[in-house]
């Protein structure tokens, strides 16, 4: 298992809304990432600094990197694009 963490933020107008959002996510991009050997994947927020902490933990690095090429997760960051800064 490797274990990754890393950081992104949120507008500091749409903390609601990100949480709506991910209240639950879209199944088709829950079976995604689990189909993409991530067993654990958890987002916090720092409301004060507009913070996401992310930790995931992975099967494999090319996996995790294969992600990004899916339609449905570029449907989502499309989806998330005008709640978090660029």
């Amino acid at each position: 298992m490797i274990r990754k963490a890393f950081a992104m933020s949120v507008n500091p107008d749409q903390h609601e809304e990100y949480e709506r959002r991910h209240n639950p996510i879209w199944p088709e991009l829950e079976e995604t990432i689990k189909a993409h050997g991530v067993t654990s994947y958890s987002i916090y927020l720092d409301a004060e600094t507009n913070t996401l902490f992310a930790h995931a933990e992975i099967e494999d690095e090319a996996q995790w990197a294969s992600i990004a090429e899916e339609p449905i997760c570029q449907e989502w960051w499309a989806h998330m694009r005008e709640l978090m800064p660029s």
